[in-house]
């Protein structure tokens, strides 16, 4: 194994126990491993959120990767080691954000050591081409005080890449085999139908609202939304809670509660289905509350119309063995924040064990993955 290790600055940032929304020193530890490298270092904390941007460069083509330092907790279910201690076992290393992101950081930072090391790269990114880092602490909790909030500081600055790479474990089965091109949008929606209250002898004398909520998420779940579109899998609804918190056997309730999610694809915008959801409670409830939270709209990234996605795609195959396929399913990332200010693709480390017990990455695909990212910035860089 030639070139900067991984390991040891993947070790380093496990070992800070940087539970959402604790820094516990993580992007200190960055730090330390960027600045020999020449990169300037911006610390950007909002609403008690840590967050790093790191740059080395001040032209075009420039490229980003973005990550986060924060973690989950490490859970009730036990442990074989210390989840902070980042122990390596058996060609493994084991411990909290090793694949969940912190793996996947250190590699790219081992990239650019690599790249940055090259004889006269230094000097060759002094004229042309950059490379940044934007690195956040708040991906795994609300969202609200980190990419977002560092990509505005950017855009004020004219400092929005070309192209990023977001390092979240998108593989399933082995290294190479999945990038992400998109992601679903999000939509959650809480719904309060209100009615009369009465006895339920008598119920001509009372609005069960009970009934009314029914039929409109009966309504609601009839049809699928859709069939699918190039990218993505059909959008799906899905009821996660019912609520009428009635202790009484014998009394019509005055209100009745639910609530949803709808993960949509790109034939989709939230508002709309917010307005389709309103309207389709507003034929079965006279009287009702609709909160709609988006928590992201639907993005691709059109691998036809990208040089970071073809760069990307063509790094995975060369050091993997074969093109990966690209998906746009699983759960919502911090792309789809980057997605609204330039071309974002996702590639990391494979995702089986994050934010499990033992949560574990093999060494050799830590080796791997900073190969994929040297490929990625000897050939983004030149174009």
């Amino acid at each position: 194994m030639n070139g900067a290790d991984p390991i040891p600055l993947a070790q380093a940032l496990i070992r800070c126990a940087s539970v959402t929304p604790a820094d516990a020193g993580a992007q200190a530890v960055l730090e330390a491993a960027l600045q020999p490298l020449g990169f300037t270092l911006t610390r950007l904390p909002s609403g008690g959120i840590a967050n790093l941007h790191a740059r080395i460069g001040t032209t075009s083509p420039h490229l980003c990767f973005a990550g986060h330092t924060d973690v989950v907790p490490a859970g009730e279910a036990p442990w074989s080691v210390d989840p902070f201690a980042a122990v390596i076992r058996g060609g493994t290393l084991i411990g909290r954000g090793a694949v969940d992101m912190k793996g996947a950081i250190a590699a790219f930072v081992a990239a650019c050591a690599d790249h940055l090391g090259q004889p006269g790269q230094a000097e060759v990114l002094r004229r042309r081409g950059s490379i940044s880092l934007l690195i956040t602490g708040d991906e795994e909790g609300m969202a609200r005080d980190g990419t977002a909030r560092v990509l505005e500081f950017l855009a004020e600055r004219g400092e929005i890449p070309d192209f990023c790479v977001v390092g979240e474990p998108t593989n399933q089965a082995r290294l190479g085999d999945t990038v992400k091109i998109g992601r679903r949008g999000s939509l959650n929606v809480a719904i309060t139908v209100h009615g009369t209250q009465g006895h339920v002898a008598y119920p001509d004398h009372a609005d069960n609202p009970a009934h009314r909520l029914v039929r409109a998420l009966a309504a609601l779940i009839a049809a699928p939304l859709d069939a699918g579109s190039a990218h993505f899998e059909p959008s799906s609804l899905q009821i996660t809670s019912i609520d009428i918190a009635n202790p009484a056997r014998n009394l019509i309730p005055a209100r009745a509660s639910a609530r949803l999610n709808i993960r949509f694809n790109d034939l989709h915008r939230g508002d709309d289905l917010a307005a389709w959801l309103r309207a389709t409670l507003a034929r079965h409830a006279a009287r009702f509350d609709l909160v709609p939270e988006i928590s992201g709209e639907a993005f691709l990234t059109d691998p036809a119309q990208s040089a970071g996605v073809a760069a990307l795609e063509a790094a995975i195959a060369a050091e993997c063995g074969g093109a990966p396929a690209r998906a746009t399913g699983g759960g919502t990332s911090d792309a789809r924040f980057i997605a609204r200010y330039c071309p974002v693709a996702e590639f990391g480390l494979v995702g089986l064990t994050m934010h499990q017990a033992d949560e574990r990455v093999e060494i050799a695909d830590l080796w791997r993955l900073k190969r994929v990212y040297a490929r990625l910035l000897a050939a983004f860089l030149a174009s």
